[in-house]
């Protein structure tokens, strides 16, 4: 297990957000019983791949007994597999805000549930994304798959640094294909490439297949230069279906049919990167945006030994599978328990990328050191909801939730089983106390989101 306990670093945990200093340089993370960051390497191409929904225990590298997972499961050999790694939310727009732009959701106005399709606001243009953050160094940017984060006018993939984007603006579950007459969010759903609707109510069971060439494309056309690549499936989500090549394969049901499609689908990317001889200069990133679906019976995933799942303020609603491949950095086979959350994706990559951090407050922290396997500072996590309000907090192994007040030892009781809060009244109270302070900070300087009236298409007019 990787992790300190210095008691010399508690300071380093009363600080959640790293404003940057001057300049917007990354902030020092070093310090006693902390191994420094490694040397700078050349700045990578950048892929990440992010599923919807997919738990902890949905890969074979994590443990699944019957959904086969090769290619994830080579990433994992042949870099990093993180078990303690947090999305930042337990929904899929509020997470997607943490990956994109390295702030809790509430910092950026982003964390009350998810954007639907009659939602007039999104993610504020002002705020700063990796692709932003990288196409400022040159980087061509490319988005596939789902963006859910706005889609009027104004607050699109395109709008938010992005040079092309092939996907859905939201759940593929908010299509009049899938829901029932006279429910309010049963709009049609449109497949959109860049600005324009391309396709109306898209054959769900190619969603797959057609962001992966979308992927492949983009790498074919950027690989002799550094880009930047997010490819963010829209399973497994409900309703979950997979294509003809998959659909009946797997021995864990329509389930691990479409999580073994998701796992050709990463194949399918590393082989583009291996034909342009490139693999080892990419940095591969691959997890999920939330817990599983557990309140659908046989159509959610499993969070493993973790309780809970999508929604809830438990480890399976937080805690998702991380896996990274970038051996300039990180060692084959590493595993490591180290406290990261999605919201570490900007800094580091922009530490990796020689550029300055965005010029405003962020939440995640550059992560060089964890990535590669080494043991940085302790440092806490706050649980939000799915309608944002503060649940609880994690700082090493102990978190509590400040829903019932129960403490758990997560090293020992990873499943969130005995409360031991009468017994530590005095964590309980300090973390208590902490959480709330670090809440208290995040509220006051909280940003907004940006309020639009302008469509790129009339969702009422498309029912």
């Amino acid at each position: 297990m990787i992790r300190t306990r210095d008691a010399l670093l508690l300071l380093s945990a009363l600080s959640v957000g790293c404003s940057p200093p001057e300049g917007g340089a990354a902030p020092d993370v070093t310090g006693p019983g902390v191994e420094p960051p490694p040397a700078q390497v050349d700045p990578p191409n950048v892929v990440v791949i992010l599923t919807d929904d997919q738990g902890f225990g949905d890969l074979g590298c994590y443990g699944h007994p019957s959904i086969r997972t090769p290619h994830v499961d080579r990433l994992a050999a042949e870099g990093a597999r993180f078990t303690s790694f947090y999305a930042g939310s337990p929904v899929c727009s509020p997470s997607r805000v943490a990956l994109l732009t390295g702030c809790y959701p509430k910092r950026v106005g982003m964390q009350d549930h998810v954007v639907k399709p009659a939602s007039v606001y999104g993610l504020h243009p002002q705020e700063v994304t990796l692709a932003e953050v990288l196409k400022e160094v040159g980087y061509a940017t490319g988005m596939v798959g789902k963006w859910h984060l706005g889609h009027r006018l104004g607050l699109l993939p395109l709008d938010q640094g992005f040079d092309t984007w092939f996907g859905v603006p939201y759940s593929n579950d908010m299509s009049r294909a899938h829901r029932s007459e006279g429910d309010p969010y049963a709009f049609h759903l449109p497949l959109i490439r860049d600005r324009e609707v391309v396709e109306w109510e898209p054959d769900q069971r190619q969603l797959t297949r057609r962001y992966t060439e979308a992927a492949v494309e983009f790498i074919d056309a950027h690989h002799g230069e550094r880009f930047f690549l997010y490819l963010a499936h829209s399973m497994p989500h409900t309703p979950l279906v997979a294509s003809e090549d998959f659909a009946g394969r797997s021995a864990a049901g329509l389930y691990g049919d479409v999580i073994e499609e998701l796992d050709w689908s990463t194949g399918e990317v590393v082989d583009a990167l291996e034909r342009h001889g490139i693999l080892d200069e990419t940095l591969v990133l691959f997890l999920s945006d939330n817990g599983p679906n557990v309140k659908r019976a046989g159509q959610g995933g499993s969070a493993g030994d973790l309780r809970g799942g999508k929604g809830m303020d438990t480890e399976g609603g937080h805690r998702v599978p991380a896996v990274l491949r970038f051996p300039a950095l990180v060692p084959a086979a590493t595993v490591s328990d180290e406290l990261l959350t999605a919201m570490d994706v900007l800094p580091t990559v922009a530490s990796l990328a020689g550029t300055e951090l965005p010029p405003r407050e962020l939440d995640g922290h550059d992560v060089r050191a964890q990535w590669s396997g080494k043991t940085g500072p302790e440092r806490p996590y706050l649980y939000y909801g799915r309608r944002g309000g503060l649940q609880g907090i994690r700082r090493g192994s102990w978190k509590l939730s400040l829903l019932d007040g129960a403490l758990y030892d997560l090293d020992a009781d990873p499943g969130e089983d005995r409360d031991l809060a009468r017994e530590q009244t005095a964590i309980a109270e300090e973390l208590g106390a902490l959480a709330r302070e670090l809440d208290a900070g995040i509220e006051g300087a909280k940003r907004p989101v940006k309020v639009v009236n302008g469509e790129l298409f009339d969702p009422v007019e498309a029912r």
